[in-house]
């Protein structure tokens, strides 16, 4: 955690009321579903679109790429920011849409440096899967409060108990239950809200209805027994009996730091559990966080506008051929047409157009606070890693590039376009979509991505976007690694390595490897070079 300054004055409430958080589960998880029914709740769209429903429904609005609306996964990361009222207070709510499938965790790890917290979305029947579990560690490594919700319980699932145990464990965090289901499968009725007292009920016939809720006085109330089975009721309380004696209350300074969760219980295809969890978020959720950078951490509520790029992404309006920097606001409030300090290059940039996200629909952003995302369109000037300041020189520190766990060799179908492809890949690395390296010996390139889905995307992506049809082929090398050390010590390393040797798109050193052995030799041979697996992205 970053220390806090003590006695810090209150947020402005523009910032207090805004809350950024990640979205992350397992793929399959019903995470895309939930987005839907947030921006549902949100007034931000009228009607849900099925991921999977037929011919142009099936265009779920946070998925915009080709190959996710085939396939119906998510696999970039989206920005959605859209108002929420609860009770007096009208909540601002910057959703990130992280991918859900492992081969593009890194475009996860990327998105969660840039919010407050994460909602863990598990699936009743499955409970925690290996890439929740990878996820939950990114989330534990940088101390993200989780909010949980347990979806699909309106199919047939385990038992409740059992759901937060397997949490508890695996997870090694504290759960406390903020809601708790009635019934399972087709007997699931609803949920006894535990944080407000109150019944709520799920209606099946009209899926994108708000669930009836019914206020009780306590579990001896005999309006329960109008609206729940007495075979259920009877099993409530005595659940609930044990939840309160085993499970810890909540308690919001271990949520915010980290090490505990509340768990909402629902079914987000039936919008049923949606709008207790938004409610969580909005009172439970934190305000717009200290930043870490350097060489000092940037306060949300500083006058001055500070923000950080932590995705880029190309095409998103092919007719265009324009790039989208995703940036976090740290602090401030920015104005459309501010001048500000591109940090890496010292250069002044004025934002003259910038975005604000609803899925693939964008609007111009008059104005944004911190703890916002906005998107600047550009031609390249700004990658991830990337601060602007209002002339401070500062630098967000903790944006991440991990070495690819698999590489090959590419080639254009035509020969003829190997311009055109270089310009292609270079673009995706600028993305951080893929690692590029430019081996020093020999022509060509040699790709290198976390998953081998990554691939087809890429092939797929440089068709479509750049009417490029390429072949990815088996390279004779297995991994890369980051060369380190002074530049006497690196010059003679690379002399002595040629064949090995190859520059990522940044111009940084690499060093290919074909096996273990490589690694080892290098260690014992050359101790004054340092081969690093990950290097931090800032410039």
């Amino acid at each position: 955690m970053l220390d806090t300054p003590q006695n810090r004055p209150a947020l402005p409430a523009e910032i207090a009321r805004r809350r950024t958080f990640a979205i992350i589960s397992h793929p399959d998880a019903g995470k895309t579903t939930l987005t839907e029914k947030f921006l549902l709740f949100g007034g931000a769209i009228q009607m849900a679109g099925q991921v999977r429903a037929k011919g142009e429904a099936r265009r779920t609005r946070s998925d915009f790429m080709a190959m996710e609306k085939d396939r119906g996964i998510s696999v970039s990361a989206s920005a959605m920011s859209f108002d929420f009222h609860s009770g007096d207070t009208n909540y601002r709510f910057n959703l990130v849409d992280t991918p859900g499938h492992s081969d593009f965790s890194e475009d996860t790890y990327r998105t969660l440096t840039a919010v407050d917290a994460a909602v863990m979305v598990i699936d009743g029947a499955k409970g925690v899967e290996s890439q929740t579990q990878k996820l939950f560690e990114v989330c534990r490594m940088r101390d993200l409060p989780i909010l949980t919700f347990c979806n699909k319980m309106d199919r047939e699932s385990r038992d409740t108990f059992e759901i937060i145990d397997e949490i508890q464990e695996n997870l090694a965090i504290d759960v406390t239950p903020a809601s708790w289901p009635i019934g399972v499968g087709r007997d699931f009725v609803g949920c006894y809200d535990m944080l407000r007292d109150r019944l709520e009920l799920m209606d099946r016939a009209d899926r994108n209805r708000v669930a009836d809720s019914i206020k009780i006085e306590g579990l001896d109330d005999p309006k329960l027994a109008e609206h729940v089975p007495a075979a259920l009721l009877e099993k409530l309380r005595e659940d609930l009996e044990m939840a309160r004696e085993l499970l810890p209350p909540l308690d919001l300074k271990a949520m915010h730091e980290g090490t505990l969760t509340p768990i909402w219980f629902g079914s987000a295809i039936n919008s049923f559990g949606v709008r207790e969890l938004m409610e969580g978020i909005a009172k439970y959720g934190p305000e717009p966080q200290i930043q870490a950078a350097t060489p000092r951490q940037i306060l949300p509520e500083e006058t001055k506008v500070a923000g950080f790029v932590f995705k880029v992404q190309a095409n998103m309006d092919p007719k265009h051929r324009d790039r989208v920097a995703f940036v976090r606001l740290a602090s401030g409030h920015f104005e459309r047409g501010m001048k500000m300090t591109h940090v890496r290059t010292k250069k002044p940039m004025t934002i003259s157009n910038p975005v604000m996200f609803l899925a693939s629909d964008r609007e111009l952003a008059e104005e944004a606070w911190a703890g916002d995302i906005i998107g600047i369109p550009n031609h390249g000037q700004l990658r991830i890693g990337d601060t602007l300041t209002q002339g401070e020189a500062l630098r967000v520190s903790g944006i991440p590039s991990f070495a690819p766990e698999l590489l090959q060799s590419v080639r254009a179908g035509d020969p003829l376009k190997a311009k055109h492809l270089e310009k292609a890949l270079m673009q995706f690395a600028e993305e951080g979509a893929a690692k590029v390296f430019k081996p020093s010996i020999g022509s060509g390139f040699v790709v290198g991505v976390v998953g081998q889905l990554q691939f087809e995307v890429l092939a797929s992506r440089i068709e479509l976007e750049y009417g490029l049809p390429v072949r990815f082929e088996p390279s004779q090398f297995t991994s890369a690694r980051w060369v380190n050390g002074t530049k006497q010590a690196v010059d003679k390393f690379t002399e002595s390595n040629k064949q090995h040797i190859a520059h990522d798109h940044d111009g940084d050193i690499v060093y290919l490897t074909r096996l273990q052995w490589d690694i080892d030799r290098v260690e014992r041979d050359y101790p004054d070079v340092k081969l690093t697996a990950t290097k931090e992205m800032m410039v």
